[in-house]
């Protein structure tokens, strides 16, 4: 599937892949978070279990850092339709979830203050760390909600192309922007299932193209300019 030496099946098999594999894993992470469905303060449920506590830690940020590399892959399907929109959304969904990645370090720093101090006392201690102005302004405001409105926007995009059918649009949208907005907890799961859902299908859709159909969304190459067939001979 992986051929390093072919340009065309390479970037269309680790697309499809991660279009699969990046929602998956945000999926199972809200699984296995603690949070979810122990005490909303996390400094609290991280304490409860800190192995999943850490495991769902490391399951959001690969997510985050994979799904952005599956966006700007797909988006090679909107290169004649959507492709103004499909461009920002990539660059938005880049910049938001790598920001939402960075921010999983408090994490442990939660866990570390729940364990010292009564939940209240780590509640403000918290507070205190992601109220000073580097972090919200580095690490929050107004960048994590670029991803998920990213994501949205190059759904939309995909829309426009012809690519990506009405359903798959309307759970992207649900699922990332009423995720976000929704209090975190068990209502939370099926909100981020129907995401991993719509990508997986998407996933799927680009995996059973040939080679072929891959190439034939490349623009009509003008006289003297490298050619589709040429992407396809490609080697490294």
């Amino acid at each position: 599937m992986f051929k390093l030496n072919d340009a065309v099946r390479f970037r269309r098999s680790v697309t499809g892949v991660l279009l699969i594999l990046a929602p998956l894993l945000q999926l199972i992470a809200v699984l296995v978070d603690p949070g979810t469905w122990g005490d909303d303060r996390e400094a609290v449920s991280f304490g409860d279990n800190p192995a999943l506590a850490q495991l769902q830690s490391a399951l959001y940020h690969w997510s985050w850092i994979l799904l952005p590399v599956a966006l700007i892959g797909v988006l090679h399907v909107a290169r004649r339709r959507g492709v103004v929109l499909g461009h920002i959304g990539g660059a938005m969904s880049v910049v938001g979830f790598l920001s939402l990645s960075a921010l999983l370090m408090i994490d442990p720093v939660e866990w570390y203050l729940g364990q010292r101090n009564p939940p209240e006392q780590a509640a403000k201690i918290l507070d205190e760390i992601l109220n000073l102005p580097g972090v919200i302004f580095g690490f929050q405001m107004p960048w994590i909600f670029f991803g998920p409105i990213g994501a949205g926007l190059v759904a939309i995009a995909l829309r426009r192309a012809g690519f990506a059918p009405w359903w798959v649009v309307g759970a992207i949208l649900l699922g990332w922007w009423a995720g976000f907005l929704a209090p975190y907890g068990p209502l939370t799961v099926p909100l981020w299932a129907a995401p991993a859902a719509a990508f997986g299908y998407l996933g799927v859709k680009v995996l059973r193209m040939t080679d072929a159909e891959w190439i034939s969304y490349y623009p009509s190459a003008a006289p003297g300019v490298t050619t589709p067939d040429s992407y396809a001979k490609t080697t490294a």
